[in-house]
């Protein structure tokens, strides 16, 4: 099981932005995909973005969201831009056990969750 931790999550209105960070072990950091998941309420969680040696990025956010790291802290973190209402959900951070860029596609591939952070999206 890998440990991580989610902080930045909030309330904002439509058209803000909010960043998110998850941060782990750094010896974990270096051996596991870390992915971003959501779920809204009465939905299924769905992937949204995921980085290891490359990153990924849903379709469905492309243009609003992107995935960075920061190796020294072993923090991944994601900016999303242009919130809106229907992005409002639990997110959280995951680690697969696949080593896929692309992780978030599937949470079949995902070993461990964090608690999530909640971000709500006033219109």
């Amino acid at each position: 099981q890998v440990q991580l931790m989610e902080s930045g999550g909030g309330s904002v209105q439509a058209g803000g932005s909010l960043t998110l960070s998850c941060k782990t072990a750094a010896t974990a950091y270096r051996s596991h995909c870390l992915a971003w998941f959501r779920q809204a309420p009465g939905k299924e969680r769905e992937g949204v973005a995921s980085i290891f040696t490359g990153w990924y990025i849903s379709e469905s956010v492309k243009d609003r969201f992107t995935i960075t790291q920061d190796y020294g802290k072993s923090t991944v973190y994601l900016r999303m831009n242009n919130l809106k209402p229907e992005d409002t959900g639990m997110y959280y951070c995951a680690a697969d056990e696949v080593r896929r860029n692309d992780c978030a596609r599937d949470e079949r591939w995902i070993a461990s969750w964090g608690q999530g952070t909640q971000v709500t999206v006033t219109s």
